[in-house]
């Protein structure tokens, strides 16, 4: 990748987790109704033929890792954990009780937060609650986040009796500085437990989280983070990038200052020293951020172009209607999304009053949904297509020159009615579906909302 090219596309721009992203929203015309007639519709079209996915937020976390941008609440007040998952179960009932028949659930992700947080018995009362009004789809895949400091035999266990195949642990990098500025303390051997535990017991897919672009991260932490992950070999990996936004964030207790965190060319060197090593050693670059080895589903699914990505991420297997339960939680129907309420405080008293606590959200318009699709196939597959009624917007002109710059430096090809994006192209991918956001274009944010694209 040449300086020029990371000079020229290194912007703030969205991860594309959703179309249109979040600011984009609009909440004045959002309701709780509308949100009720977007998820029963999507409900009556996908629950019998897929199933939905549910998506349970679990907050609490013991420490503050300063890298992270997740809602959570810090406290070592375990007593927090009975109260907030009947919390969540109430909200699972409340949307039970609207849904015309009853759920088959395909997909479940515990996140947080810390998911591990929570002892073992009170994450099966969560998960024995659910399926008090719900039915367990055949091809299910359920998948929960665990931190290696404190998951235990058990919890991966338990959860695993419940039909849990899926765990993924955040591990981020092993440099002794590195942790100690993010306040993220977890050596090897913790990880190395957890994870030939998850192996002992039968869990089918193991994935480890790493960051590149952290304070004080340099070439031998990366090659050293990937050799070690090697030696444990998990089935797959995220490798995302850090994305440094203390206008949103706050600084909070961090140990670094803004000159510590690698930029620009620094920061996207340590991205393909490290995607290079991990070729090296099996594994195989999918969608954005995201490696697996070949007898991984991931693997199978981007194959097959069955990739899917929503707010949990990528996923092997795809439902029209994701719900979203517990603070913060984000909602996707297809045809709208709905977040919930940030706070805590907020979230208990929403659900006091008996209303499904969604505070936010956007029903997508016929525009949005034709542009989330081809963001979604550019995320996912590389490739998007359309038929000759597709660009029907006044902005056409400056769409196809965007692309066409593009093409000009090598980062896709432009064929009849289709792009498809290079090799050279995919560290730019962001860039590229930003050529396709309208609402961007449309109504550039005067202050910066997004971290940098590379």
């Amino acid at each position: 990748m040449t300086t020029s090219l990371v000079q020229k596309y290194n912007v703030p721009g969205p991860r594309y987790t959703s179309y249109p992203t979040v600011p984009y929203w609009d909440e004045t015309t959002f309701s709780v109704e509308s949100w009720k007639k977007s998820f029963i519709k999507s409900f009556s079209e996908s629950n019998v033929s897929e199933g939905i996915s549910l998506y349970i937020h679990l907050p609490f976390c013991e420490s503050l890792c300063t890298f992270c941008g997740c809602h959570k609440r810090i406290t070592k007040r375990h007593e927090v954990e009975h109260p907030y998952i009947e919390a969540v179960l109430k909200e699972w009932n409340l949307y039970c009780d609207v849904f015309p028949e009853k759920p088959i659930i395909k997909e479940i992700h515990l996140g947080g937060g810390t998911p591990t947080f929570f002892s073992p018995e009170n994450l099966e009362n969560l998960i024995n609650g659910i399926f008090k009004r719900a039915e367990k789809a055949k091809d299910h895949e359920f998948s929960f986040e665990g931190h290696p400091n404190n998951t235990t035999r058990e919890h991966l266990q338990r959860l695993y009796n419940l039909g849990f195949r899926r765990v993924s642990f955040g591990v981020q990098d092993y440099s002794d500085k590195v942790q100690q500025a993010i306040h993220r303390i977890q050596p090897f051997h913790n990880v190395a437990k957890v994870t030939f535990w998850a192996k002992e017991i039968g869990y089918t897919s193991i994935s480890h989280d790493l960051i590149f672009g952290l304070p004080f991260q340099t070439l031998e932490n990366i090659v050293d983070t990937i050799e070690k992950t090697k030696a444990l070999s998990p089935d797959r990996l995220a490798f995302y990038s850090y994305a440094h936004v203390p206008w949103i964030k706050g600084n909070g207790q961090r140990g670094f200052k803004d000159e510590d965190v690698p930029k620009d060319d620094e920061k996207r060197r340590l991205y393909e020293v490290g995607k290079q090593l991990l070729a090296k050693k099996g594994y195989h670059e999918i969608g954005m951020d995201h490696f697996a080895h070949k007898k991984d589903s991931m693997f199978q699914a981007f194959q097959e172009g069955k990739l899917h990505r929503n707010f949990m991420g990528y996923t092997s297997s795809k439902t029209q209607l994701m719900i979203g339960l517990g603070a913060s939680s984000i909602s996707d129907s297809w045809y709208g999304f709905a977040q919930n309420e940030k706070t805590l405080e907020d979230y208990y008293t929403r659900l006091e009053n008996n209303e499904i606590p969604v505070c936010k959200g956007h029903i997508l318009n016929d525009e949005d949904l034709i542009i989330r699709k081809h963001i979604l196939n550019l995320m996912c597959q590389f490739t998007t297509s359309w038929d000759d009624n597709y660009f029907y917007f006044e902005e056409l002109p400056e769409v196809l020159l965007q692309l066409q710059e593009m093409e000009n430096d090598g980062l896709l090809i432009i064929q009849h009615n289709a792009i498809t994006v290079t090799e050279k192209g995919k560290p730019f991918v962001r860039n590229i579906c930003m050529a396709f956001d309208l609402r961007l274009k449309r109504n550039a944010p005067q202050t910066q909302l997004f971290s940098m694209t590379v």
